[in-house]
């Protein structure tokens, strides 16, 4: 096994490699593509310059994972086909949501890796690991003598006992730090595969003995109404529907779908769509393709017409002017 800080090793993330990768990005976009083998899309929801650290380290059949941002995000996508997520915040310095479920301090975020759906606050962070479906259920049928519970094809929020979620924070990040520390211990398969199981034990041991699925069927209601809302708005960026225009085309009322947002992504309908239309600017900018559009013509296709008005806000959003963004994208300083 050689260790890799490379992004194009392993082949995939059941492969028998191990390696460690450790990055610290200051564009969110740069942030949600520096994680292997896996398709993320975040959105930046807060102001201010972004800053990112990732710390990833692949055993055989389980990544772990230690994330921080300092800015409020949206994210989206998938970490890894056939695999399982298990999650935990460390810091909550604001509100955290988890496929339409509220975050609190000993909470375990679980399930299928497809359709990851998380809202963080600023200045979170948090660790996880993501397990190799057919890993997991061997490792479950022998602790358990059965398949796979079916809950686990959800993604649910579920509350650990204090004492376990505390052990469980500090043996995963001691774990990382001594892989930092000592990266030649991915060179030994025996010290790998100890790691691996004992970290794996330690996760699913943290699962409380009852999981209530109940409330999925509400939650998943209120997220068809998001997803509907949000097409329609990005349909046509350039001419951004009032909220009246919206309720009418989805059919809900202006309160339930501001309920409906804010009990999903934690954000009103109008600040989602303006923070997203803000973030499609910004990645047009950054675009070498296609930087030889003047910034009010980018601007403009996502439906901002106020030059001045779209700069105050683009710098309050991203803490620089949408020119300097643009002259990065050119090759500028």
């Amino acid at each position: 096994m050689n260790p890799s800080t490379e992004p194009d090793e392993p082949a995939s993330p059941s492969a028998d490699a191990a390696w460690l990768r450790a990055v610290h990005s200051t564009d969110i976009d740069e942030h949600a593509g520096a994680q292997p083998q896996w398709s993320l899309h975040y959105e930046q929801l807060s102001s201010g310059r972004f800053a990112g650290d990732l710390v990833h380290v692949q055993l055989p059949g389980v990544r772990l994972v230690q994330e921080a941002a300092s800015c409020a995000t949206q994210q989206r996508g998938h970490i890894g086909q056939g695999h399982y997520g298990f999650a935990m915040l460390l810091d909550q310095p604001g509100e955290a949501i988890f496929n339409g479920q509220r975050l609190e301090r000993d909470s375990l975020m679980i399930g299928r890796s497809e359709a990851l759906e998380l809202s963080t606050p600023a200045h979170f962070s948090m660790i996880g690991i993501v397990v190799d479906g057919d890993l997991l259920n061997a490792l479950w049928e022998r602790m358990y003598q059965k398949g796979l519970s079916a809950w686990l094809e959800q993604q649910l929020v579920v509350q650990v006992q204090a004492p376990l979620a505390a052990a469980l924070r500090t043996t995963h990040v001691d774990l990382l730090k001594r892989i930092a520390s000592a990266p030649g211990l991915l060179n030994d398969p025996a010290a790998v595969l100890q790691m691996r199981d004992a970290i794996l034990i330690d996760w699913i041991e943290a699962i409380p003995p009852r999981v209530d699925t109940a409330g999925l069927k509400t939650v998943e209601a209120r997220k068809r109404v998001v997803q509907r809302a949000c097409e329609l708005m990005l349909a046509r960026p350039d001419q951004p529907m009032s909220i009246l225009q919206l309720c009418s085309q989805i059919g809900a009322s202006p309160s339930k779908l501001e309920y409906c947002f804010r009990d999903i992504l934690g954000v009103s309908p109008a600040k989602y769509l303006r923070a997203v239309r803000l973030n499609g600017v910004r990645r047009e900018l950054k675009d070498l393709a296609k930087a030889t559009s003047a910034v009010q013509d980018i601007a403009a296709r996502w439906g901002f017409w106020h030059l001045g008005e779209f700069a105050a806000d683009y710098k309050r959003q991203f803490g620089e002017l949408p020119s300097a963004t643009l002259r990065r994208g050119r090759g500028g300083a």
